[in-house]
């Protein structure tokens, strides 16, 4: 069972936190509906910087240890030819890996080199397993909702989010990060992502908790 911690806040309705174990979310996807051909799609969407990468090996660490085994995690960011490809990759995705999935058949993709600015010549297959994970911008968007056996959205201040990307990146992509997040922003309000996720997830919780074990459900 979640742990529900409430803090006051001021006026009004007290804000309250959920605290889940990727176990029990494990076992959730396991005994969701395969709508993906034979495979359990779980999409981890957010915007950039939040913790999707975080959540989704946490989860796939948590599915490891259940029948079926570990699942592959397909980063969205892998399939992108640069900074200009943020959303139009998805014909991609589809083409490569969705679709032979569907049909029950194994995909394969190649992955993008950002140091070399062009995608890799050996590809990298994606098996039919009973879960897939799916994490990077758009990765839950409206097209492929209804194969999504758990749609997920991370998200975090947008300060803390910036300062992990340049953490992690360097300063020197700040003009294109900056250009990248109006166009997640924009991406999100039409796609009505955060609202049409089953699951949304704090991904800088100030709770103090397993971060490897539990998460913080916001809704």
């Amino acid at each position: 069972m979640p742990d529900e911690v409430t803090a006051h806040g001021g006026t009004g309705r007290l804000p309250v936190a959920v605290v889940e174990a990727y176990a029990e979310l494990a076992r959730r996807v396991l005994a969701g509906p395969a709508r993906l051909g034979r495979t359990r799609l779980v999409a981890v969407d957010g915007p950039s910087g939040a913790g999707k990468s975080r959540f989704a090996a946490r989860l796939a660490e948590a599915l490891a240890a259940l029948p079926g085994g570990r699942p592959p995690v397909v980063h969205t960011d892998d399939l992108l030819d640069g900074w200009d490809d943020q959303l139009t990759f998805w014909s991609r995705l589809d083409e490569e890996v969705l679709a032979p999935l569907r049909e029950g058949r194994a995909g394969a993709y190649r992955r993008y080199s950002w140091v070399r600015r062009a995608f890799l010549p050996r590809p990298v297959s994606v098996p039919v397993t009973p879960v897939l994970l799916l994490e990077g911008v758009s990765a839950a968007r409206a097209v492929v909702r209804p194969e999504v056996t758990l749609a997920v959205f991370v998200t975090a201040p947008a300060s803390l989010r910036l300062a992990r990307a340049v953490w992690r990146d360097g300063p020197e992509i700040l003009p294109e990060l900056r250009r990248w997040h109006v166009g997640e922003r924009a991406h999100f309000e039409a796609d009505d992502t955060a609202a049409q996720a089953d699951l949304v997830v704090d991904g800088a919780p100030a709770l103090p908790l397993d971060g490897d074990r539990y998460y913080v459900r916001v809704r």
